[in-house]
């Protein structure tokens, strides 16, 4: 919604220190409307003003340093410029405070609002009256809030005033929001108010939870009746873990909280504010010194390692169901679960929680179709691996996912992974591994049953400032290694709340057979799942503007040819479904315009003797540039007979080829396995200089799966993105091969 004093504010901006090339302030949209962009444009206009050369987006140490120098208090008084006013002006203004007529002149309108504003920031006592001190400008500054906003606690914004008011003097305590959320600056505040009050000293504190700030705080355990400091710092940080407790003085009810607080966080219920609860309430990891009931790790459980668990207390392992490394190696060669490695947990006494991490490491590694991809590929190792009807698989968001992140990507991501997993009957239950806010979002959203806390990782985002999720299961709090000799085992220690107690008994491990004829009792339903996954990703079944509908594709691909496609995967020690993605995606996506081009080759080569464009052609839209490379490195590794060599410089070598895949599917089809293994072998005297995979195997990892389906498009977008979708295409096709090849 559009403020008319923000409007001004802009266009005193853009009229003032519009030049971008010597300001490094870009026109702004006279919109309205406050935003970062804008902030930083003040900012950058009072670097100006103050003499500073160096402009920057941040208010940094130099600028503060500047401002404190020169303008300790700025009022009526001390403002230096008109145009120095303005800027306050339109920063009130910005931030919704009274700031008068952006006229240059600090009235009293202009004091009422700066009182406002440190009322709200909680330092009218410290800073009476409407003038303004260094820090405050900055707060004034920046997006933050001093208002609740988005349904804020009000018990919390009484913690961030009071942290303000007692702490704002010391050197690099900075104004905190008083927006009523815990966050970030607000959680590493409380460290810096702690350290303050253990007596450190300005530069010696640093809001780090490190050892000096550990032992201060074990000297200092709070019970009911401490009034001290401490027993107000306790009391604040129950209140930002979203405890119902009054500020201040440790009372009996606050006892009652504690309690019920660590009886949560599984520490021991003493009821008094002890180092263990002390840690929890203030980093994610919390006291490291725990021994939790749980682990997880890379690190196959031999029987020698399985007694060392069971000595440290260890009754749950989380394990990994697949290996997303690109060459497992070294560590992490052992990653997923080994071959018999479940019937040793079982054997021992232990159970296990399967783990599938997808092979993505940020946001544009989680949408829905790949959360699809995920679900049907944990499904498919879990069954390999024998775990049972009713396991829960907790899916991994392995990186510091920010908030808008967790709506754009994870929350499509695990809405894809609930509908695939619907999809397969509701088998398995799922989980989420990730940060706290990761966690809590996807529980809340309904997408998952329990949660496995990545809190190691103290210094992510969505770690920091956020509680502990109601529904946690496993909270991975340090790695350590444990045991000797061949017992020896590097692992996450995790403290369990027995939410999930992973699985005690297996089923026999599904043996990686070679693929077989479809079974005919499958079809209708591999068919329907297919259609479902293209409709959910904008195909819908009757073709829409393409030339072909999805049963032709799949009636086609699937069926139809499905004995020549279990040939060429025995012969080529490949997964069928990694044919026939390929196959089908490019199918689908025929329409006029490729017929037409189409028609013009051929009409063109019998009409001039001339190969002169090259599009893809076929059920399998293929191209004589890639056909004849790829045909010829098969003649020559021995992949392939039957086919003369061809010459690709020659026009009628070119059009042979392509007219052959335009023609003959059974062909298309063939030379589908032929580009794969020439993208397998890193496309030599091709275009693209992705490295040599692996051989062709029927154990390739995800990664690898990814790769082939990326490489038969192409090196560059829309082959990139297109992959990710084929995943759950490659998957669907498996679950229904999976399923026939163990009947």
């Amino acid at each position: 919604m559009a403020d008319e004093m923000v409007k001004l504010a802009q266009k005193f901006i853009n009229t003032t220190y519009g030049d971008g090339a010597t300001l490094g302030i870009s026109k702004l949209e006279e919109n309205g409307q406050t935003s970062w962009t804008v902030m930083y444009a003040l900012t950058r206009a009072l670097q100006y003003e103050m003499g500073i050369t160096s402009l920057s987006n941040s208010f940094g140490p130099t600028t503060l340093t500047t401002l404190q120098s020169k303008y300790p208090k700025l009022d009526a008084s001390t403002v230096p410029s008109a145009n120095f006013c303005r800027i306050i002006q339109s920063a009130l203004y910005c931030k919704g405070y009274d700031g008068g007529n952006i006229d240059g002149t600090y009235s009293s309108r202009v004091e009422a609002g700066v009182t406002n504003l440190k009322t709200n920031m909680g330092l009218d006592r410290r800073f009476p009256g409407g003038s303004l001190e260094p820090k405050v400008v900055k707060g004034l500054m920046n997006m933050d809030a001093y208002v609740t906003v988005n349904d804020g606690s009000e018990a919390i914004r009484s913690v961030q005033q009071w942290l303000n008011w007692r702490y704002v003097d010391r050197q690099d305590f900075y104004v905190i929001p008083c927006d009523g959320h815990n966050s970030r600056d607000v959680s590493k505040s409380m460290l810096y108010a702690i350290q303050y009050e253990l007596g450190m000293a300005d530069g010696v504190a640093n809001g780090v939870f490190g050892p000096g700030t550990q032992t201060g705080l074990k000297d200092h355990t709070v019970a009911v009746g401490s009034t001290t400091t401490f027993a107000s710092l306790f009391t604040a940080a129950m209140i930002l873990n979203r405890r119902p407790v009054s500020f201040g003085t440790f009372t009996g009810a606050v006892q009652t909280e504690t309690e019920k607080f660590q009886s949560f966080a599984k520490l021991p219920v003493t009821g008094i504010g002890d180092f263990s609860t002390w840690a929890s309430l203030l980093v994610s990891y919390g006291d490291q010194t725990r021994k939790g009931e749980a682990c997880d790790g890379v690190t196959q459980i031999t029987a020698a390692r399985a007694a060392t668990l069971k000595a440290n207390g260890i009754k749950y392992i989380g394990r990994y169901l697949s290996n997303v490394d690109p060459v497992p190696s070294g560590s992490t060669k052992e990653k997923e679960i080994q071959p018999g490695e479940l019937k040793t947990i079982a054997d021992n006494g232990l159970r296990c929680f399967p783990i599938y991490q997808t092979y993505g490491r940020g946001a544009d590694g989680f949408n829905y179709p790949l959360g699809r991809a995920a679900a049907q590929a944990a499904i498919n190792a879990a069954l390999d691996h024998g775990f049972k009807t009713g396991t829960r698989i907790f899916f991994a968001v392995d990186f510091d996912a920010l908030d808008y992140q967790v709506t754009d990507n994870v929350l499509p991501h695990f809405k894809g992974i609930q509908d695939a997993i619907a999809d397969d009957g509701n088998r398995f239950e799922i989980g989420v591994y990730g940060p706290r806010n990761v966690c809590t979002r996807v529980s809340e959203a309904g997408h998952s049953t329990a949660s496995f806390v990545s809190d190691m990782s103290s210094g992510f985002s969505g770690n920091f400032g956020y509680p502990l999720p109601p529904d946690w299961a496993y909270d991975q709090v340090v790695t350590r290694t444990i045991g000797s000799g061949d017992g020896a085992i590097n692992i996450d220690n995790n403290i369990a709340s027995g939410r999930d107690t992973g699985q005690g008994s297996f089923d026999a491990p599904r043996s990686a057979k070679p693929d077989v004829r479809l079974n005919s009792a499958l079809v209708e339903s591999m068919q329907i799942d297919v259609g479902k996954y293209m409709e959910s990703i904008g195909y819908p079944n009757d073709g829409g503007t393409r030339t072909y509908q999805h049963w032709k594709c799949f009636e086609t691909v699937c069926v139809e040819h499905d004995e020549l496609i279990t040939s060429l995967s025995t012969t080529h020690n490949m997964r069928k479904a990694l044919i026939q993605a390929s196959a089908y995606w490019e199918m689908r996506h025929i329409d006029a315009v490729d017929q037409a081009a189409e028609a013009a080759v051929i009409t063109t080569f019998n009409t001039t003797g001339k190969f002169i464009k090259d599009p893809s052609t076929g059920i399998a839209q293929q191209r004589a540039q890639t056909l004849i490379p790829a045909w010829n490195h098969a003649l020559d590794k021995g992949y392939a007979t039957g086919q003369p060599r061809r010459d690709p410089a020659s026009d009628q070598d070119k059009y042979d080829i392509w007219k052959k895949a335009h023609d003959d599917e059974e062909f298309a089809l063939t030379s589908v396995v032929m580009i794969d293994r020439w993208d397998i072998d890193g496309k030599p005297g091709g275009d693209d200089d992705s490295a040599a995979l692996r051989q062709p195997t029927i154990a390739y990892t995800d990664y690898e799966i990814y790769e082939v389906l990326r490489r038969y498009q192409g090196p560059g977008e829309p082959a990139l993105t297109d992959a990710k979708k084929r995943m759950p295409l490659y998957y669907l096709l498996e679950k229904y091969h999976s399923i026939s090849r163990n009947m």
